[in-house]
């Protein structure tokens, strides 16, 4: 029996890896993560909603594609694989999941037709419910919002964000509103952009029908980690092959490093515990919309299993390559830095594991 990607998501997935390659090669990236050549990063982004990707979960009825997750995923892993300086997991992942369950049907026309149309993108700001911090509070009160709230992600180019308080409702705030401030956070990965975002009786519009579930913000974070967990995925690839590559290029005493136990070993070790992955990523994404009873473990899983793999692989890719993985020349920092960042986006493994626990009333 066969359990891979259909011929449609490789399409896609193939699709916006060439995008990539051709508009986002490294040199591009470097001087983007330096906050150099901005036009070439919105091109990028203009590039890739012409591929569609904006659109991918958006319902056929609002004019998207209505695809199911699994296309998102193969997406993800695209974009991982090019650390491509894209707003995506938040933006067109989670926030059309927690729309179409957490909205009112009125609220649910409005908004997706205006996404559908380009006119409206959102950033995600969903840590008060799954990592709040002491410092940072969200509080909703007649149509306003007070607080703070960190790791908002795929602010860039958004129009609105979508937050949520400590008990899962969630509301919608305009970029545009006076009364929020919206801070830079600095970390290592320099591909992407996160923000601090402070709300001083700012106004806000709740989706109706988070007031008394928590289905809709529960559903998006498990769907934001599956995304996550295949953007490290990609990453993760990218570095074993460029391992691999240079363990058949770089010669010490005339001889191949890749001829040399151990490095072959490294490489294999990479591989073995990379490949299964795979698997793990593409069910996730298939019981997310067709068996709900597994959904939230298999995300969990994915999640955390996946991070730590991917923190083997990218150690023992830079050791590969030896003094010269460690050089901004090659470039190898920009997966290892995103692959560390993905770890702790949206739960550590540490946070998600104990969540899995919960899920099977451990």
């Amino acid at each position: 029996m066969y359990f891979g990607l259909s011929e449609d998501q490789i399409f896609f997935q193939d699709n916006v890896k060439k995008f990539l390659e051709d508009n986002a090669p490294l040199d591009v990236i470097r001087n983007i993560s330096k906050g150099e050549d901005l036009n070439q990063k919105n091109e990028i982004h203009s590039g890739i909603i012409n591929l569609g990707i904006n659109n991918i979960l958006v319902p056929e009825e609002h004019g998207g594609l209505g695809l199911d997750l699994l296309f998102a995923t193969a997406i993800s892993q695209s974009i991982g694989g090019a650390v491509a300086p894209l707003p995506y997991c938040g933006s067109y992942v989670m926030a059309p999941i927690a729309i179409q369950i957490g909205a009112s049907k009125s609220q649910k026309e409005n908004i997706f037709n205006e996404m559908s149309s380009g006119n409206t993108k959102f950033g995600i700001a969903f840590s008060e419910y799954f990592g709040s911090r002491d410092s940072s509070s969200i509080n909703f009160s007649n149509e306003k919002i007070n607080g703070k709230t960190i790791f908002a992600i795929d602010c860039d180019y958004a129009t609105d964000v979508l937050v949520s308080d400590a008990s899962g409702k969630i509301g919608i705030v305009s970029i545009e509103d006076k009364n929020i401030e919206i801070v830079d956070l600095i970390t290592v990965d320099k591909t992407r952009t996160y923000k601090e975002i402070k709300f001083s009786n700012a106004n806000v519009e709740i989706l109706e029908n988070t007031k008394k579930n928590t289905d809709a913000i529960e559903k998006a974070l498990d769907a934001g980690r599956i995304i996550t967990a295949a953007d490290t995925l990609g990453a993760s690839q990218a570095m074993l092959d460029k391992a691999v590559s240079y363990s058949k290029e770089r010669k010490q005493f005339n001889r191949v490093i890749g001829s040399f136990q151990a490095v072959k070993h490294m490489c294999a070790e990479m591989t073995a515990d990379l490949e299964p992955c795979y698997s793990l990523v593409w069910h996730a994404a298939h019981s997310f919309d067709n068996n709900d009873d597994d959904s939230k473990l298999m995300a969990c899983h994915a999640k955390s299993h996946i991070s730590e793999v991917a923190k083997m692989v990218s150690k023992k890719a830079t050791e590969v390559h030896g003094g010269m993985g460690f050089t901004d020349l090659l470039g190898l920092h920009f997966w290892f830095k995103r692959i560390g960042l993905n770890r702790q986006l949206l739960g550590a493994p540490e946070i998600v594991r104990n969540e899995a626990a919960k899920a099977q009333g451990l």
